[in-house]
């Protein structure tokens, strides 16, 4: 399929040739569901800790004696079902990722990017290379556009300037292709890529 280029100032910038095995697919969600389940998972720090019964501060001595009381027999004062014992059963560091196949990572990359043509929302731009780019005027250029939150990718490398002038721009992220990944796509309501970031992804998922 072929699509409409313009370039940053929204002029027309020649057509590129879109490949249907990449963007020209039926979205999937449940495909799509899975890849960023195992993103998010694959994120999460795990270091969720609390302290047992053998980890709690507090004397190993037998709080009363067993027998003549009245009371009910116990030990520690560590126990679980005492004040500021331990926690029973308690979260304890881990891992939440799982094993995904590259295949089918590249599978959800492309319904990704394929559900993306479908909403209207992917913009194919000539490039990003500019010599001297402004935060003010890149913050122009994007609202004219009307790019509310706006994800840009581009070739195997972002160029330096354009990347610092978007570094403040909290509706702006760029990523090189190899960066590429189903969540930050569909979290972004505008998805631009750059004729080099198309060649790019194009031979990433071929």
């Amino acid at each position: 399929m072929k699509a409409d280029a313009i370039n940053l100032d929204g002029k027309k910038a020649g057509s590129v040739e879109l490949s249907d095995a990449i963007f020209g697919l039926e979205p999937r969600k449940d495909i799509l569901h899975r890849v960023v389940r195992w993103q998010r998972n694959n994120a999460q720090q795990g270091t969720h800790d609390v302290l047992g019964r053998s980890e709690v501060s507090y004397s190993t001595k037998k709080i009363y004696r067993q027998k003549g009381t009245g009371g009910a027999r116990h030990g520690s004062r560590g126990a679980p079902i005492f004040r500021s014992g331990g926690v029973y059963k308690g979260p304890t560091p881990r891992s939440h990722g799982h094993e995904l196949t590259k295949k089918f990572r590249k599978l959800g990359l492309r319904h990704a990017l394929s559900a993306k043509q479908a909403a209207g929302e992917l913009v194919v731009i000539d490039s990003i290379d500019v010599k001297d780019a402004k935060t003010t005027a890149l913050a122009k250029q994007v609202n004219e556009r009307g790019w509310k939150r706006a994800l840009i990718i581009d070739g195997a490398e972002v160029n330096a300037e354009f990347a610092r002038a978007a570094r403040n721009l909290a509706n702006l992220d760029v990523l090189p292709s190899q960066g590429a990944n189903v969540y930050d796509i569909l979290k972004s309501d505008t998805l631009v890529l750059t004729k080099a970031g198309v060649e790019a992804l194009e031979a990433r998922l071929a």
